[in-house]
């Protein structure tokens, strides 16, 4: 099936040599118009790269008006593909009709990949090469992306599991693009400062489906710099700040020039556009990324502090960072140039309180507290990134109950990317994937990344060897498992063992107790879970016990749970299941039910004509109250 899928996917351009004996009446008429007629005909968006390829064949006027590098092919690829427009200069030469040919191969590969993914990564045994065949790719990396956000924004209900694994692949394919552009950015000389580059780098990783880009944020920045400067002019009109060009790094020497800069953006910033510290939803990751900060005109004080900073430099007031305890600060100098400072020479900016300015003493009352005057220091941008990765770090550690521990992840790369031989965040990182164990986002098993981990935290610290060992010891035993795994295990509804199962994978649930609605994509004759689990559970207290059916749900949260036969009733107003991973296992959403892909109706084969009957039983029931 997903082969057809992929043939009838994209249509193939022909070959151009392909003989079309011209039809000779009508055709002399055509040529005979002139040639940007005959153009804009071949360019109104009517004809296909195949009508195109058999027009370049009739005759040398054509031919030519078809010419590779042309308007004609230009407007074939524009048609096809408008999102990789952005990519090419107005002035440079491109041969369309190449470039054609080029982005549609990447397609039909990319689908071809994609379509393999389910087969190969629906069981917890992850085979060893990965993502090696995407690393490996001909052609342009951009070709093979824009085609998998062209699969995720096919419409419809339906290419669930090709919508999934396309989701990956580019999840990965983006975030090791941004990781590789962090680690050159982070080479750069000390004196390299700036600051919203790296916060963005750190967006784009922990966001790499959303368009974010330093360009556009900075944009929304220079027109809040805009309206600073509107309102700086009815200040002081003269105010040399006013005649800054975009892209200068112009600095004020005179504090009193400064300070109205300060009172303008406080202005703005504060009153006009209403940005706010985050008081009520503080420990929220979006708080700290700079393209939210700007959407929802709130965050914590380092996010407040770096967009406070950047406004202030492109206006010309040297503000500096802080890297202060609890609270992160800007300070602005009020010392003579060339002179001996000390931290007594410095305001100190808190943009999340507002642009309120604060003494030395005012800052330790901010934080109940008596800090030394080191902490009043600048830092480079390098700090300033690992306190913000710190931050997401804290946070991901909070979020268990996402079965993905995706923040946790991500941030964990993020930091090692700048301090690659923090061992406690090694172990925490080995410790993370042998507990997830299912996907791999490298291009190597996952436990054999684990065990990487581990042999590198070993030579940092030989006195880490008791947890080392101990986790070696559990990784050792999990490949010895995956070694004793046997085959698919399938599961007859007919088979005299599950006679009690009522329901069905890929049915819209409901759980009468808690109200949640759920999609079933598993299921057990009697509880398949530890004692432990039973028992945390409460399961003996349910009429049944643990000898009744169970049900793996995917619940419209996120969460994945596993449910009691007699907790569960139909849905009779199923819907859609709002959950990162139904495409594993889905393929159709009907609007009454879900259909299995191909790998979970091997384990089910029985299931679906069950799920048709139950549907049909409802709906007559339905049919009849009515009448």
């Amino acid at each position: 099936m997903a082969a057809a899928a992929v043939d009838t996917a994209m249509e193939v351009v022909p070959a151009l040599a392909e003989e079309a004996a011209p039809e000779a009446a009508g055709l002399s008429c055509l040529v005979n118009l002139p040639g940007e007629v005959l153009e804009y005909i071949l360019c109104s968006g009517s004809l296909t790269a195949a009508d195109i390829g058999r027009v370049s064949s009739t005759c040398r006027r054509l031919r030519e008006l078809c010419q590779s590098s042309g308007k004609v092919w230009k407007e074939q690829f524009r048609v096809r593909w408008p999102s990789l427009m952005k990519h090419y200069s107005p002035t440079d030469y491109v041969n369309w009709l190449e470039e054609y040919k080029v982005r549609q191969k990447a397609g039909l590969e990319a689908r071809k990949i994609v379509a393999s993914f389910s087969k190969r990564f629906f069981s917890e045994h992850v085979p060893c090469n990965g993502f090696s065949d995407i690393e490996n790719l001909e052609g342009p990396e951009i070709f093979f992306e824009d085609e998998l956000v062209c699969i995720l924004n096919m419409e419809g209900r339906k290419a669930l599991t090709w919508k999934y694994y396309a989701k990956k692949i580019l999840y990965y394919l983006r975030q090791q693009k941004i990781l590789n552009n962090l680690k050159a950015f982070l080479q750069q000389p000390d004196d390299y400062e700036s600051y919203l580059e790296g916060a963005v780098y750190i967006d784009q990783y922990c966001n790499p489906l959303s368009d974010i880009s330093l360009r556009d944020i900075q944009a929304q920045i220079d027109s809040i710099v805009e309206l600073v400067c509107k309102t700086l002019r009815g200040i002081n009109s003269r105010h040399p700040s006013l005649a800054f060009k975009a892209g200068e790094s112009s600095m004020i020497m005179e504090i009193e020039l400064q300070s109205q800069v300060l009172d303008a953006m406080n202005y703005v910033l504060y009153d006009q556009l209403k940005f706010k510290g985050n008081r009520m939803d503080y420990y929220n990751a979006l708080n700290l990324y700079m393209h939210q900060v700007l959407i929802r005109r709130t965050g914590i004080p380092i996010s407040m502090s770096l967009l406070y900073l950047t406004i202030a430099r492109q206006l010309g007031v040297p503000l500096e960072p802080v890297n202060f305890p609890s609270h992160f600060l800007l300070r602005w100098c009020q010392g003579a140039e060339g002179a001996t400072l000390d931290i007594f020479d410095y305001i100190y900016i808190d943009a999340f309180g507002k642009g309120k300015q604060l003494t030395v003493k005012e800052c330790e009352y901010l934080i109940g507290q008596h800090v030394t005057a080191a902490l009043y220091g600048v830092v480079n941008v390098k700090k300033v990134l690992q306190r913000m990765v710190g931050n997401l770090l804290s946070l991901g550690k909070r979020e268990g109950i996402d079965q993905s521990y995706q923040l946790l992840r991500d941030s964990l790369d993020l930091y090692l990317a700048m301090y690659p031989d923090q061992v406690q965040l090694l172990l925490l990182q080995a410790r993370l994937y042998f507990h997830l164990g299912i996907w791999p986002e490298k291009s190597f098993c996952l436990v054999l990344k684990v065990l990487d981990i581990l042999q590198h935290i070993q030579t940092l610290d030989p006195g880490q060897h008791g947890a080392v060992g101990y986790l070696v010891q559990h990784t050792l035993e999990h490949i010895e498992r995956k070694k004793e795994e046997v085959g698919v295990e399938v599961k007859l509804r007919s088979h005299e063992k599950h006679r009690d199962v009522c329901y069905a994978i890929g049915l819209i649930m409901k759980h009468k107790r808690y109200g949640y609605n759920c999609v079933i994509y598993g299921w057990d004759p009697t509880c398949m879970m530890g004692h432990e689990w039973i028992r945390n559970m409460n399961v003996h207290s349910l009429p049944h016990g643990h000898h009744q059916p169970f049900y793996n749900v995917l619940v419209e949260d996120g969460s994945c749970r596993y449910a009691a036969q007699e907790n569960l009733e139909y849905n009779v107003e199923p819907q859609e299941i709002s959950h990162p991973d139904v495409g594993r296992y889905f393929s159709e959403f009907t609007g009454t039910h879900y259909i299995p892909n191909t790998e979970l109706e091997i384990r089910y084969p029985e299931d679906l004509e069950s799920v048709y009957e139950t549907v049909q039983n409802i709906y007559s029931a339905k049919k009849e109250n009515v009448e």
